[in-house]
């Protein structure tokens, strides 16, 4: 249709309903359209309700107490039971939707709003763990004489799902509109009616159930020989590689037996976990690192080490990731020392790039450098695809002469420069002659101290004349 036409269509159709009176151009909708703009297709009236506020979950219970006692024969009863987990809330019913007016004889189904969803249960709070009790003693029988309830609470029930909320029922549910095209009086004047519908909206969907909470674990039982209490522990601590070579770093730990049967030890009925600790030993370690490295070691400051006390009295040291370290660990009298001989920063041991590719035949070499220049600590191990031009059946497609890592015996390294010796390797004496187009590819794989790395490096040129 013509746009101008278009434009002035909703003042033809005014004219159309107070006058009768028909534009000899084109199809025109009859008066029942006057409700509607041209055009216009299936959209729905009024608003959808919202979903309902899901219910909140409940609280955890809190774990039981921790206890820790001297026995002597006297009877004792513990509670150290965890606390029940609070029931979640249900969530709330859907909110109802706006059904606003429905309009009328428009020309598309139509849909009555739908209720909103209902809301969520809420989840159930975790049952509280039982608490931990840790008993000196003198003699194990005087043990029989504790009785201790250490269950885990009950978890709570999770909320219910609320009901949607009710969708909006069509005041009008068919109707019929009649359209007309052509002049009337003339033969091509025709008149057609249409059935629409309305669809009563939807309920909303009913609000999932909320899960159960989990039922607390029972709480655990150690025993120490003896009535001096243990020190605290301190297995392992974190700090930066600076501050290492500046004193010694105590470490400690205490040391358990693992053994089950924990109710057999103590008064009939008790209830507690079936595993329990005895004290084996006290472990203490001491630390201290020596720099070796050209660089200072205030270059690397913010690097951050980790320590751990091993059940041996040994202190491992534990470097970041991106911090190579080659160095060793001796220990004696309880004192760990770790010598670093090397420290590279990760990004540096990649850092390989060709230098020059020269020579011909039997003298020809690739050339790589160090740009890092910290070859002289890490190893370096190189494997190369050597493909040449193949001009045999007149096309210029290359075909591989030789894959395979490079023989030691074939790299030479001057400081930070590798001199690889392509000439040696057993390719056809053709794909080493001047003029010969190659594709080099070296994947080189760079290792220190239990880490390594791989870098791919590419070369494409032609065996220049000497």
């Amino acid at each position: 249709m013509h746009k101008g036409f278009s434009s002035k269509l909703p003042l033809l159709l005014t004219f159309c309903l107070f006058t009768g009176f028909l534009p000899a151009s084109g199809a025109v909708f009859c008066p029942a359209f006057a409700h509607e703009e041209y055009g216009r297709t299936g959209r729905d009236y009024g608003t959808d309700g919202s979903k309902g506020t899901d219910g909140r979950s409940g609280r955890s219970g809190r774990n039981g107490e921790n206890q820790t006692i001297s026995v002597d024969g006297s009877l004792i009863n513990l509670d150290i039971s965890g606390q029940d987990g609070e029931d979640g809330e249900d969530g709330q019913r859907g909110y109802k939707p706006d059904c606003g007016d429905q309009p009328d004889n428009v020309t598309h189904d139509i849909h009555a709003p739908d209720g909103g969803a209902g809301g969520d249960g809420g989840k159930g709070g975790d049952g509280g763990n039982g608490g931990s009790l840790t008993v000196y003693y003198s003699n194990l029988a005087d043990l029989r004489k504790i009785s201790v309830r250490a269950v885990g609470g009950e978890g709570g029930r999770g909320g219910r799902g609320a009901n949607g909320g009710v969708g909006c029922n069509c005041r009008r549910r068919r109707w019929e509109v009649k359209t007309c095209t052509g002049t009337p009086g003339s033969p091509d004047y025709k008149c057609t009616e249409k059935t629409y519908r309305c669809h009563d909206g939807s309920d909303g969907r009913y609000g999932n159930d909320g899960s159960n909470g989990s039922r607390g674990s029972l709480g655990t039982l150690s025993i120490v020989q003896g009535k001096e209490s243990l020190a605290d522990d301190i297995p392992t601590l974190q700090t930066a590689i600076s501050e290492l070579t500046a004193k010694q770093f105590n470490l400690s730990k205490n040391k358990w037996n693992l053994r089950t049967g924990a109710t057999s030890l103590l008064a009939p009925g008790s209830a507690i976990a079936d595993e329990y600790r005895v004290f084996e030993q006290r472990l203490e370690g001491t630390f201290q690192l020596v720099w070796q490295e050209k660089q200072p070691i205030t270059s690397f400051g913010n690097q951050v080490a980790k320590l751990n006390l091993n059940d041996n009295k040994e202190v491992e040291i534990t470097f970041p990731e991106d911090l190579w370290i080659e160095g060793g660990s001796k220990t004696e009298a309880n004192l760990t020392t770790f010598t670093v001989n090397n420290a590279i920063p990760k990004k540096d041991v990649t850092r390989l790039a060709v230098a020059e590719f020269a020579g011909v035949e039997q003298n020809l070499n690739l050339k790589i450098v160090d740009l890092a220049a910290k070859s002289y600590a890490i190893q370096t191990q190189f494997r190369v695809k050597f493909r040449a031009q193949d001009n045999s059946s007149g096309l210029s497609d290359y075909r591989t002469v030789y894959e395979g890592d490079i023989p030691a015996e074939l790299v030479t390294r001057d400081y930070n420069r590798f001199i690889i010796a392509l000439g040696k390797l057993p390719v056809p004496a053709t794909a080493l002659n001047p003029g010969v187009k190659v594709d080099i590819e070296v994947l080189a794989t760079r290792s220190l101290g239990g880490r390594s790395a791989k870098q791919n490096i590419n070369w494409q040129g032609q065996i220049r004349n000497r």
